[in-house]
């Protein structure tokens, strides 16, 4: 008598799992799933694939991952087109699925294949996939599992650069204040992301589009929400006073718009967002290269802006001491401002 029903069935091969995630992936074509029942099977399918290929690649909590079966799984997603049927099928999966692949697309993108990312490039060679990560976030159902998505793809520069250089790019500037929180919060992560992970990437594409980036950014700084206000402000000091940008820097400092725009911050009825102001602020004035309409803006509200600085406070121990000697130092300094001949105050 045979007993070989008992017998585990044979653990798939990863050229088999990335076949069975293809074909249950395809099988969600609206044509096939017409009716109900059909989608939640076929959605189980999906399901299940899913988790098989989350315990190939990075284990079931009592064995680790085959690092060799990982690596074969990367190549046969890329090879078969598997990456671009994960993100395209993203918005009709349901939560458990999502929350596997996001897992599994993380992991993914990390490994290596021949000592290259094969995920990354293959996204590089489908650049279609970062857009439509990008504007998931209209559809509040996906945009936080696209958005961890995003950040995994930002960590390499070359998928940074393109989503900085791309049409989408300006969306952010949409997302960051969308009505619902969780959403918007989400969106101003994989901004930041966007601004801060890549110098380089960073300073290139704010010398090419300084005009375009910060007429945008500018209705950050001023938007009604506080919460913009405070986290706008605080990337701005993240990505601006790092080394990589300050060409950048020396340009922003030369403009009294954006002076009257910190002017303005130091007055906000939040002390955080005034203290962060005054950070930028002070640059400003410090500039020894200052354009004759900067001196003439500080010169006319010079007793204001040291009304202001005196009142304002850091009330942190040792730096509270070092904020306020700068803030003297800057009073001091707006002081001679105001002494210069011929600014005709």
């Amino acid at each position: 008598m045979s007993f070989s029903f008992f017998k585990p069935s044979r653990p798939k091969t990863p050229q088999e799992v990335a076949k069975a995630i293809n074909d249950s992936l395809t099988a969600l074509d609206i044509q096939t799933v017409a009716e109900v029942k059909a989608l939640e099977k076929a959605l189980e399918e999906v399901e299940k694939n899913f988790g098989i290929m989350r315990c190939m690649l990075v284990g079931d909590g009592e064995t680790e991952p085959n690092m060799e079966q990982v690596s074969q799984l990367a190549f046969e997603m890329c090879k078969e087109d598997g990456l671009a049927l994960l993100v395209h099928k993203l918005p009709i999966l349901g939560w458990e699925a999502r929350k596997d692949l996001v897992h599994c697309w993380s992991v993914l993108l990390k490994q290596k294949v021949d000592d290259t990312y094969c995920c990354a490039q293959y996204v590089e060679s489908h650049y279609e996939l970062l857009d439509f990560l990008v504007v998931s976030y209209d559809n509040k159902e996906i945009a936080l599992n696209c958005g961890a998505m995003l950040r995994d793809c930002i960590r390499f520069p070359i998928l940074a650069k393109y989503i900085l250089e791309s049409a989408s790019f300006v969306l952010f500037f949409k997302f960051v204040e969308l009505p619902n929180f969780d959403v918007a919060s989400d969106a101003f992560s994989t901004f930041k992301d966007l601004l801060t992970k890549h110098g380089t990437v960073v300073s290139e594409f704010l010398t090419a589009h300084y005009d375009e980036f910060f007429d945008l950014y500018e209705k950050l700084l001023t938007s009604p929400n506080y919460v913009t206000r405070r986290q706008s402000l605080k990337l701005l000091t993240d990505f601006l006073l790092e080394p990589p940008n300050s060409h950048i820097m020396k340009r922003y400092i030369l403009e009294v718009r954006f002076l009257k725009v910190m002017m303005m911050l130091l007055k906000d009825s939040s002390k955080n967002i005034q203290i962060a102001a005054f950070h930028i602020f002070k640059v400003f004035v410090a500039n020894p290269n200052k354009p004759r309409e900067v001196k003439v803006i500080l010169a006319k509200n010079h007793e204001k802006l040291t009304e202001l600085l005196q009142n304002l406070s850091a009330g942190k121990g040792d730096e509270d001491d070092q904020f306020e000697e700068e803030k003297e130092l800057i009073i001091k300094e707006i002081e001679l401002v105001t002494q210069l001949p011929n600014l005709g105050c």
